[in-house]
C-alpha cells in the first residue's frame, strides 16, 4: 500500500495539502439549504481537518445533476482552471458524490476528491479518542468505502490520524478491496462487541447506584462542552471548531438545592449526518436514550439556529429517543447577541418553561438552568415510608448514600424513614 500524501518535514512540520470547497446549489432540490451558511459550514468542516490548507470555497449553482460528472462540462472546465492555477490537490464537495462521479472528476481535475460523508468520516477518525469511538468510526468508514468500489482502500494500514481517503494510492482490484474490507469488518465487530459488553457492565454498575442522567445534545459547536465544563469543573476540550468533542464524557454533578446527577456530554450533530455514523454511534448515544432529561443546547446567535434545531430533533427521533423524555431547549451564547436581541431571548425564555436562555461563557442563566432541572427531576420523585430493623444497617446506609431520606425517627424496633425517590431507586432498593 502506498503512503498518504502527507509527508512530515523535519524542519517545517507537516506539509499542508491545498484544498478547495465546492457547495453544489441544486435548484430543483426541495431539501436545499441556504447556500451561504451551507458553504460556511462546509469550509469550517474542512478547517477542522488537520494538515489541510483551505485555499478557497465556492457555491456552484446547478439546474440539474449530471449523472456522470455531477457538474456540467462548462462548469467542470471553469473549476478545473481554478484548481490548476491554485495548485489544488484536494477538492471537498459539500454533498453526496457517487463513485462514478468521484472517479470521473478526479480523472479530469487530477486531484483527490472527498464528498461530505467522506470528509466527516475523516474528521471523526482524527478525533476519536476512546477504543469504542475508534472502532465505531472505522466500521462506519469501512461500510462507506465498500460502496465505492471504484476507489482504492487505503485505511487498512494507517499512516496517520485520518482514514487515508485524502492520500490514497490509486486504483486497486475491486475484489481484493472488498475481501479485505469484509475481513476487517468481521474483526472490528468482534472487538466492538467486547467493548460494548464492558459498557453494559458499567451501565449495570451505575444502575445499582442510580443517579438521574441528564444528557447534553445539540448541533456541533453549539457550546455543549463549554457548558459541561462550567457545570462540572471538568476539562473537556473546548474549541471553536466543528466536532471538537467526539467521544462521550460523563461526570457527576450535585445540582444547586437538588439531587446529584450524571451529566453526559455527547458528540455534536450536523445536517446530513452520514447514515453510517448515525448507526455506528447508536451505542455511544445510548446514554441519551436512557436519559431522564435531555438538554438541547442551541447556538442562539447562529444565523441558522432554527434549521440546526430541526436537524437535531430529526436525528434524536431517528435514534429512538422516547418522545415523552423531558427536554429543555438551552439557548446558549447570549453573550454573542446584540443587547436588544439578547433581552428579547431572555423574555421569550421567561414565557416558555421549556426554554432556558444562558451564556456558558459568562455563566448567565446557569443557576436557573440547574433549578429547572432539579424541579423536573423532583417532579418524577415520590414519597414513601419504610421501617427498618436494627439489623438492616446496610440498607439504611444505602438509602442515605442515595440522598433519598427526608426524615428518620428511631423506634423500639429500629428506624422509621420517610424517603423521596424515583421508581428506579425504589426498584434498586428492592433488589438489595
Amino acid at each position: 500500500m502506498s503512503k498518504p500524501d502527507f509527508q512530515i518535514d523535519e524542519t517545517d512540520g507537516p506539509a499542508l495539502t491545498r484544498a478547495w470547497v465546492l457547495h453544489p446549489d441544486i435548484k430543483n432540490d426541495n431539501s436545499r439549504r441556504d447556500p451561504g451558511p451551507a458553504l460556511a459550514e462546509a469550509a469550517a468542516l474542512a478547517e477542522a481537518l488537520p494538515n489541510l490548507e483551505l485555499i478557497g470555497a465556492d457555491v456552484v449553482p446547478l439546474r440539474a445533476v449530471s449523472a456522470g460528472h455531477l457538474f456540467g462540462k462548462g462548469k467542470i472546465e471553469e473549476i478545473g482552471k481554478i484548481l490548476h492555477d491554485e495548485e489544488i490537490k484536494l477538492v471537498l464537495v459539500d454533498g453526496p458524490v457517487t463513485p462514478v462521479q468521484q472517479r470521473n472528476l478526479e480523472k479530469v481535475w487530477k486531484v483527490k476528491l472527498l464528498d461530505r460523508t467522506g470528509l466527516i468520516l475523516e474528521i471523526f477518525s482524527d478525533r476519536a479518542a476512546t477504543r469504542e469511538g475508534v472502532l465505531q468510526v472505522e466500521m462506519a468508514a469501512l461500510n462507506y468505502q465498500r460502496t465505492r468500489l471504484v476507489r482504492a482502500w487505503t485505511h487498512l494500514e494507517r499512516q496517520r490520524g485520518g482514514l487515508g481517503f485524502v492520500g490514497g494510492p490509486g486504483e486497486t482490484q475491486i475484489e481484493s478491496d472488498r475481501r479485505a474490507i469484509d475481513e476487517q469488518l468481521v474483526r472490528l465487530r468482534r472487538q466492538l462487541e467486547k467493548v460494548v459488553k464492558t459498557r453494559a457492565l458499567h451501565r449495570a454498575a451505575r444502575a445499582k447506584v442510580p443517579y438521574p442522567i441528564v444528557a447534553l445534545v445539540g448541533y456541533t459547536n453549539a457550546g455543549k462542552s463549554t457548558l459541561f465544563n462550567r457545570l462540572t469543573g471538568a476539562d473537556v476540550l473546548v474549541k471553536d471548531m466543528l466536532f471538537a468533542t467526539l467521544d462521550p464524557t460523563m461526570r457527576s454533578l450535585e445540582l444547586l438545592d437538588g439531587p446529584e446527577i450524571i451529566l453526559s456530554d455527547t458528540v455534536g450533530f450536523i445536517s446530513d449526518l452520514p447514515t453510517e455514523l448515525v448507526a455506528a454511534f447508536r451505542a455511544t448515544l445510548e446514554e441519551v436514550l436512557a436519559a431522564d432529561i435531555v438538554l438541547h443546547v442551541r447556538d442562539i446567535s447562529h444565523a441558522e439556529t432554527e434549521e440546526q434545531a430541526r436537524d437535531v430533533r430529526e436525528i434524536l427521533a431517528s435514534l429512538g429517543v422516547p418522545p415523552e423524555t423531558k427536554t429543555f431547549e438551552v439557548w446558549n451564547k447570549l453573550d454573542l447577541l446584540p443587547d436588544d436581541k439578547a433581552e428579547a431571548m431572555r423574555e421569550r425564555a421567561v414565557r416558555d418553561e421549556s426554554v432556558l436562555a444562558i451564556s456558558a461563557i459568562s455563566g448567565e442563566g446557569l443557576e436557573v438552568l440547574q433549578n429547572a432541572v432539579a424541579e423536573a427531576l423532583q417532579g418524577a420523585l415520590r414519597t414513601g415510608e419504610l421501617t427498618l430493623g436494627f439489623a438492616d444497617g446496610r440498607k439504611r446506609a444505602w438509602l442515605f448514600a442515595q440522598d433519598v431520606v427526608v426524615h428518620e425517627e428511631q423506634t423500639e424496633e429500629g428506624f422509621a424513614l420517610e424517603v423521596r425517590w424515583s421508581a428506579e431507586v425504589e426498584a434498586a432498593y428492592q433488589r438489595l
